[in-house]
């Protein structure tokens, strides 16, 4: 059985070989994309990651990956010789999930495989048709599914990110409650912290205010504490 399907969108013919043998052999369904366009058309309901590259001719990974976002919420993890923080923020506001640069270790490659896989099947609601629809936190005009990827504002459904998504319920779930970024990364992204992924954290925090906030420049549910970390709110009702 399929561990799950990874399109694999690299320009550099090796890599995709060597990737793709590896993801193979752990039981993963892989397709190949070498450039952006490619990769969009190959790209459908049954795919459970992309991995793709920043830098290739024709459509950039960035670009790519924002065509993506306007129509899938797959995990993407870009895989890139950029190594550059700005670089990985870049990518991260573009609607990535994750960053690994090359070179990288087959080892953590896999285990971030893994991870970004197991979160997407399973808050996607791919593995657990017996979900009972009513399993919602509702705050303000606001509501979660607490099991899978379904979030509302004001009754209708925005899309998120799956990163996007499981922090917006650990937030929720947790009403008051100051949240590090340490916290938030250890929670969310199930790695050892180190002080570079505050900027990580930061930007997804971002992204979540202009998805889920009426005036994202002035948020009423997440809250920056300055110094401590982020803490969801009960908006004040308006006279």
């Amino acid at each position: 059985m399929s561990q799950g399907n990874i399109l694999i969108v690299e320009d550099d013919r090796d890599i995709r070989e060597g990737v793709r043998i590896l993801l193979e052999s752990e039981g993963y369904q892989v397709d190949e994309a070498e450039n952006g366009r490619e990769g969009l058309e190959k790209v459908n309901t049954a795919t459970d990651l992309v991995i793709l590259d920043i830098m290739m001719p024709g459509i950039s990974g960035i670009k790519t990956c924002e065509e993506l976002r306007k129509t899938s919420n797959v995990p993407v993890l870009f895989l890139t010789a950029k190594s550059q923080e700005s670089d990985k923020l870049i990518g991260l506001m573009a609607g990535g999930d994750d960053y690994l640069p090359k070179p990288f270790s087959y080892t953590e490659l896999l285990g971030r495989v893994k991870a970004l896989i197991r979160r997407y099947q399973t808050y996607q609601g791919k593995q657990s048709l017996d979900i009972k629809k009513d399993e919602y936190i509702e705050c303000g005009d606001l509501k979660i599914s607490t099991r899978y990827n379904e979030v509302y504002r004001g009754g209708q459904e925005i899309s998120l990110s799956d990163i996007e998504y499981r922090i917006l319920l650990l937030l929720m779930q947790h009403r008051g409650k100051i949240f590090s970024a340490q916290n938030i990364y250890e929670s969310v992204w199930n790695e050892p912290y180190y002080y570079t992924n505050s900027n990580t954290v930061m930007v997804h925090i971002r992204k979540l205010r202009v998805a889920v906030e009426p005036t994202p420049e002035k948020p009423q549910y997440i809250k920056t504490i300055w110094g401590k970390g982020y803490r969801f709110e009960n908006p004040i009702p308006e006279d």
